[in-house]
């Protein structure tokens, strides 16, 4: 499906910190063949001690559940990349963390900041419900009311990003302590964001590519 879609796909660029497994998300507005609006996310593999990949460092946060399932063998045979997946588990991810955004009609769909202010608050709703306080379930309000919601007035419209070795203009998201985001507008139907924990952005150069459609940039 991804080969088949008709525009470029847009990653982080090769660095030792991050290893691309092609752990790659769709979503769609009007089915895929009909699509209006498409979105593929590019999550990733975050190594803190990238030159030694054994080192505890590298392990994630995991809680006793999860733990004891991947100890545990089952007992039927498991395909490799059923395992190669599992194992994944055991080391922190950047969850979909680069989204390429196409519409087929660009004044149909929201704005650059619009797509970053919902990146952003995707994230932040799925990956720090902790921190944040969130409850189970869905959100009790309507889209945007919540008090930790990013808002369009923290987009900062006066930024760059290196997009296949040039900058670009770029706008961001800098006040929320939780995460960084940043986004450009590539082509009247290309938007590509980029949604980084805080905590991560010290081991992570902000720079994209195009990435390759069966595997990393």
């Amino acid at each position: 499906m991804v080969r088949a879609l008709p525009f470029s796909i847009y990653g982080l660029v090769p660095q030792p910190s991050l290893e691309d497994l092609d752990n790659i998300g769709l979503a769609f507005v009007g089915g895929f063949e009909r699509s209006t609006q498409s979105t593929v996310s590019v999550t990733y593999t975050l190594w803190r001690n990238p030159d030694d990949h054994d080192d505890p460092a590298n392990l994630a946060e995991i809680d006793e559940i999860i733990r004891d399932s991947l100890e545990q063998d089952p007992p039927w045979p498991r395909p490799r990349w059923l395992i190669e997946q599992a194992e994944c588990m055991r080391y922190p991810m950047l969850w979909e963390a680069v989204r390429t955004t196409w519409t087929a009609d660009a004044q149909e769909y929201q704005s650059l900041p619009n797509q970053l202010v919902q990146h952003l608050n995707h994230i932040l709703m799925n990956r720090f419900r902790a921190e944040l306080g969130i409850p189970d379930g869905p959100p009790s309000g309507p889209p945007g009311t919540e008090p930790w919601h990013a808002r369009l007035s923290a987009v900062n419209p006066k930024v760059n990003l290196e997009v296949d070795g040039h900058e670009v203009d770029a706008v961001e998201i800098d006040t929320d302590p939780f995460v960084y985001g940043i986004g450009a507008q590539l082509s009247p139907e290309i938007v590509v964001t980029v949604v980084i924990p805080r905590a991560d952005l010290p081991l992570i150069r902000l720079a994209l590519a195009t990435r390759d459609r069966g595997g990393a940039a």
